[in-house]
């Protein structure tokens, strides 16, 4: 039996997009410390997607979400405000969510999928964000 309705894409280039994480090198953004892998980013949402390596002893500095996240940890510990993030743990942070630094308290791997941009600040300002348009600049930087 056929659909009441035509439900084929307009746009015949849209596809599922296949990312093989495990083949990916990693990207490393602190020396030694610190490592991603940017698994896609969405220019028309903003939205994107990263896995994350902390080694042991690695500080996030303080930041705002400017969108919703969503982490997964998939090993490892995480330091996040008062509270700790074991393996297997997933936390859902609302736009607007404000904390100072995170700690790598493990060697530590994890998915993030963030809806838009992190601000990140010290005392005396704004020092960086993170957003999908950073991300594709540190891609195409390191020939990713």
């Amino acid at each position: 039996m056929g659909l009441p309705q035509d439900i084929s894409p307009l746009n015949a280039e849209l596809m599922d997009t296949l990312v093989e994480a495990g083949k990916m090198d990693w990207l490393e953004t602190e020396p030694g410390k610190a490592y991603m892998k940017i698994l896609w980013t969405g220019s028309e949402s903003g939205t994107w997607a990263c896995l994350f390596r902390w080694l042991k002893g690695y500080v996030a500095a303080p930041h705002k979400h400017l969108s919703a996240s969503h982490t997964y940890i998939l090993s490892g510990k995480l330091q996040v405000r008062d509270g700790t993030l074991n393996a297997g743990d997933y936390i859902y942070e609302p736009n607007g969510m404000l904390h100072g630094a995170t700690t790598a308290l493990e060697d530590t791997e994890y998915l993030f999928i963030c809806e838009g941009t992190v601000l990140f600040f010290d005392d005396d300002g704004f020092t960086s964000y993170l957003g999908w348009e950073e991300l594709e600049r540190m891609r195409a930087a390191n020939g990713a």
